[in-house]
């Protein structure tokens, strides 16, 4: 399978508590949540719903697998609701042993390796949706195949960001990109090494 994050990102690249309640996530002060609830247009939700509709397995981390739970469990009727339900869902965490939602299963240990596992299975995409903390795990080590960006023309100016202040360099190629009537932009990314710096 190939694995894919989606990730929901502010003009100056916070991620956190893009969802639609302002409480969602008061990590460290942080007071600007639901900056993304009603961002895009009819297209961009549309896409985002297909998005979920293609997944053949979902890929967490354990705030944000606790988040969706919430937000999507099983009585959930909308499409995105439908598509998490019914396809297995993973979670990466070394604390949660009892997860309560049906068709999960907890990836502890050597998650490189479990990760790689699930990599190997026929189908066409794992995806990760949010889960900052674990796409940038994914990224520095080299499992992220294709990375699609969400970028919102909000900037928030706190927040926990996607990319930290000092961390690895990568390089991606744009596959695909479009704006949308409300000025969220859609980028699909694949990683293509490092990037080439001009001597000095």
């Amino acid at each position: 399978m190939k694995l894919t994050t989606i990730t929901q990102v502010t003009i100056d690249g916070v991620t956190q508590g893009n969802g639609g309640a302002s409480d969602e996530d008061r990590r460290n002060g942080f007071d600007r949540g639901g900056w993304a609830r009603g961002a895009g247009d009819d297209g961009t939700r549309t896409f985002i719903t297909q998005t979920y509709q293609r997944a053949d397995a979902f890929l967490f981390g354990r705030r944000t697998y606790e988040l969706f739970a919430r937000s999507w469990g099983p009585a959930r009727t909308h499409p995105i609701g439908v598509a998490l339900n019914e396809t297995p869902k993973y979670v990466a965490s070394t604390t949660l042993t009892a997860p309560d939602w049906a068709g999960t299963t907890v990836l502890g240990g050597d998650l490189a390796a479990a990760i790689g596992e699930l990599k190997a299975k026929p189908g066409g995409e794992l995806q990760v949706h949010g889960s900052g903390t674990l796409t940038r795990w994914l990224l520095e080590h080299g499992l992220v195949d294709e990375m699609i960006l969400l970028v919102v023309p909000v900037i928030l100016g706190q927040g926990a960001r996607l990319f930290p202040e000092t961390g690895p360099d990568l390089a991606l190629d744009l596959v695909e990109s479009r704006v949308d009537s409300k000025g969220v932009t859609t980028q699909v990314f694949r990683p293509a090494g490092r990037p080439r710096y001009a001597p000095a």
